[in-house]
């Protein structure tokens, strides 16, 4: 894959192209945010782009935003920032971001990142087949979870909360996407159908390490789905 990156600092775009380009990625970095979008705007076969928020011209945001007015939701973005105050990572979220990193950047949580959205941009069109993801086997055109061999009963919208979690592992997933994305509606931030659901697939799954996940929250921010040893991004605040 090839992954494009808008970062004014020197030092920290040398160190991570030495982090992607030992994993076996292509990467091509920008110092200014208007020549970044130049690229873009031709073809290009970018899979990836880290996005800077500070840049010398425009912001980080302005990048955004071009981005998914003008390339649509099909490119992952990572933002990556000095900031690690919530309001501020929520509005990355908000404003069309797939995930983020506060730097000082660590080795082993950027390129999970970037393994979970590969893992999910090459993944569509969505897996119907029978797959397995840590102990449990899952079984998207019946309705099937097993853990250890053991079927395990789900009602019809906690089983898709737990496939979208399944297929998609290491992807953070706000409270606003879960919504659309399996009760085809908003829900208000006063209800408490998500927290409800959640608090039921991880008793009713045991997602725990012992099974080889770990369901991990910031309720401003969303819920991701690990598989163990990944590099754990947030407190897990249970449900």
């Amino acid at each position: 894959m090839h992954i494009a990156s808008v970062e004014d600092d020197p030092a920290q775009s040398e160190l991570v192209q030495s982090m992607v380009t030992k994993a076996g990625y292509r990467f091509t970095v920008y110092a200014k945010g208007r020549d970044f979008l130049a690229a873009l705007a031709k073809p290009h076969d970018y899979g990836l782009l880290l996005i800077d928020w500070e840049l010398p011209d425009i912001t980080g945001f302005d990048v955004l935003r071009w981005v998914r007015s003008n390339l649509g939701h099909g490119i992952p973005v990572v933002f990556v920032t000095n900031r690690g105050e919530e309001t501020d990572l929520v509005a990355a979220l908000h404003a069309g971001a797939d995930d983020y990193i506060v730097k000082p950047v660590r080795e082993a949580v950027l390129l999970a990142r970037i393994q979970a959205l590969a893992r999910r941009t090459v993944s569509l069109p969505v897996q119907e087949s029978p797959f397995q993801c840590a102990a449990y086997y899952v079984d998207p055109v019946n309705g099937r979870i097993e853990l250890n061999g053991e079927l395990v009963e789900l009602a019809p919208k906690e089983f898709e909360l737990a496939l979208l979690f399944m297929r998609n592992p290491g992807h953070l997933f706000s409270r606003d996407v879960l919504s659309s994305s399996v009760w085809n509606r908003d829900i208000p931030a006063t209800s408490r159908t998500i927290d409800t659901h959640l608090s039921n697939i991880r008793r009713k799954l045991q997602l725990k390490p012992e099974n080889g996940v770990r369901l991990t929250a910031s309720y401003a921010l969303g819920y991701r789905l690990e598989l163990l040893g990944d590099e754990e991004p947030f407190t897990d605040n249970a449900t």
